[in-house]
């Protein structure tokens, strides 16, 4: 099977809004040579990254949707657009390789249907450029509902944000403290001829020039370095660890902060991860295996606490479950998953592991409560909402040069060559 039949299977449930492209792809990078996975996940990203635009083409130039039973094919067809318009694929290969793809997937009645609309596009591109330019969806690569949230949350940022969301994301490092120093690391990966430099907030943070295969990274399969962005690193120091302390991790996959936190403060007396789905509660004991770091994971419900034995922790995160919407760089499928009703019921999800969370903190404790979100319905309003509800919580400005200062916590939004869009909000809990 060709690699465009193989990525059109596997993107047409995430257009179909059944799958997300990381449930997906895992399966379809199974199914190519080796050496055919770059191209392949080139293909996906890439198609998904600029989804609202291939579809006001594929609008203006199909004369029906395709049925739901033909979503491989509406894939076919975006993916074959995705490669006329912004691979270096030569014309003629990108335009026979994707009809063939028809035939390999069982629906050789339509390569004829391909082949029009893909030389529909090649001779009539610039024409509907023109026609296109004024559509706001057209414009910025986004789906019309989330241009509006953003232009409304935040005047002077939203077409930032939305020209970051579109952009390839940079490749960060985390340096394992207990192993080595961050300037120690540089030096291997200068040695290595890998050229990177020292992240300006996070204290062991390295950015890569460009991406690489982390086989190659020196030490990474002795848990030397982790991938993590930027943004995603502060949570440590923003828990202020101190040692002999009890630390909740409220909702740990894939264990990216939960590793963090037992690097950056290896004298604590007990760290707890929570996570929902056993099956990502695997990559969170695959990471501290790695690592050689040691958590109680249990499967359990932040927002219930039938798995309490009852003592209270001096420090715990909720990382609570979100939008995303501040790593659409590096989750492009999100501007097509997430539909403006969820922002909603998100937020009532993030109350309800806030409320559940601040019963199992200690008098005196302190709570971070973080999202890779940019909307203020997820951030600061659940935090407002919940403070005015619970007397005994003290919200704790963080006093940082990142970020942007909000009235409650502090957001950072997807930066050029930086951090992704993240929110931070320190609780603290009286001790009467």
């Amino acid at each position: 099977m060709n690699i465009r039949a193989i990525a059109a299977r596997a993107l047409g449930p995430v257009i179909g809004r059944k799958e997300s492209l990381n449930t997906a792809l895992p399966r379809a990078l199974q199914q190519c040579l080796e050496g055919d996975r770059a191209l392949l996940q080139q293909i996906c990203y890439g198609t998904m990254r600029s989804l609202p635009r291939l579809s006001c083409f594929a609008q203006q130039l199909l004369k029906k949707p395709f049925k739901p039973q033909d979503q491989d094919l509406h894939a076919l067809v975006l993916l074959g657009f995705y490669q006329l318009l912004e691979m270096r694929v030569p014309a003629h290969a990108a335009i026979s390789e994707t009809v063939e793809a028809a035939a390999q997937l069982n629906k050789g009645w339509a390569k004829g249907l391909l082949n029009a609309l893909l030389r529909n596009l090649q001779r009539e591109q610039e024409t509907l450029f023109e026609q296109l330019a004024e559509q706001p969806e057209f414009h910025y690569n986004h789906p019309q509902w989330m241009i509006s949230k953003l232009e409304h949350n935040w005047p002077d940022n939203w077409q930032d944000i939305l020209i970051q969301n579109n952009q390839q994301p940079p490749m960060t490092l985390r340096v394992n403290q207990q192993k080595t120093s961050r300037d120690a690391y540089l030096q291997e990966l200068h040695d290595a001829d890998i050229t990177a430099s020292a992240t300006p907030y996070s204290a062991v943070g390295i950015q890569l020039d460009s991406p690489v295969d982390v086989a190659i990274l020196p030490g990474f399969a002795y848990g030397y370095v982790s991938v993590q962005d930027e943004a995603a690193q502060l949570s440590s120091a923003l828990l202020d660890l101190q040692p002999g302390q009890r630390v909740l991790d409220a909702c740990a996959a894939p264990g990216g902060k939960l590793c963090h936190i037992l690097e950056h403060q290896a004298s604590l007396e007990q760290v707890t991860a929570i996570e929902l789905e056993a099956n990502r509660a695997t990559r969170i004991e695959e990471n501290l295996s790695r690592l050689n770091l040691d958590a109680q994971v249990i499967i359990a419900d932040a927002a219930t606490n039938s798995w309490w034995d009852g003592i209270q922790y001096d420090r715990i995160l909720v990382d609570a479950p979100c939008s995303a919407a501040g790593v659409i760089r590096r989750n492009p499928d999100i501007k097509h998953l997430r539909q403006s009703e969820d922002i909603k019921a998100l937020a009532e999800i993030q109350l309800s592991i806030l409320k559940n969370c601040w019963q199992l903190l200690k008098p005196g404790g302190r709570l971070l409560y973080a999202t890779c979100s940019v909307f203020p319905q997820e951030n600061e309003r659940v935090v407002e909402r919940f403070s005015k509800i619970h007397m005994d919580a003290r919200h704790l400005p963080i006093d940082a040069e990142w970020g942007t200062e909000r009235p409650f916590g502090r957001q950072l939004f997807p930066q050029p060559q930086g951090h992704d869009g993240f929110y931070y909000a320190v609780l603290l809990k009286d001790q009467n």
